[in-house]
């Protein structure tokens, strides 16, 4: 039996405006550097975090945005978004970043990171955990 335990971090802000979005990618990336099982969950008006195209120049405040896409790189690949957050503002998978990581068991084959369920397949989800933790 494995003593990593299962961490999930819910994101539910708007990447800008308060601190909670960046705050959460900074320790979901120190959280993985030490080797915990991490989980991304996105959920009302955090799915804005992971939107194509984000740009801050108008607000005068750094753009982090690009660095989810590191996030494979970490062995992060369990980015769930959750689909009625998705619905209630209008917009699709195709509206959000590309997120991979490479599956060293398939030679390295490039695979989708964010997985789109429901608010039914979320609550089982987060049964799965072992802490839970709320930007």
């Amino acid at each position: 039996m494995s003593n990593v335990k299962k961490f999930m971090y819910i994101n539910n802000k708007a990447p800008y405006g308060t601190i909670y979005a960046w705050e959460s990618l900074e320790v979901v990336l120190i959280g993985a550097a030490f080797d915990q099982d991490v989980s991304l969950m996105f959920t009302g008006d955090g799915v804005y975090q992971l939107m194509k195209g984000q740009d801050t120049k108008e607000v005068g405040i750094k753009n982090f945005s690009p660095t989810y896409a590191a996030l494979g790189d970490y062995d992060i690949n369990k980015i769930y978004v959750e689909k009625e957050s998705l619905d209630a503002r209008g917009l699709t998978v195709d509206d959000l970043m590309h997120l991979v990581w490479e599956d060293e068991d398939e030679d390295w084959a490039e695979k989708d990171s964010i997985k789109v369920v429901t608010s039914a397949e979320l609550a089982e989800i987060l049964d799965q955990q072992d802490v839970v933790l709320s930007f």
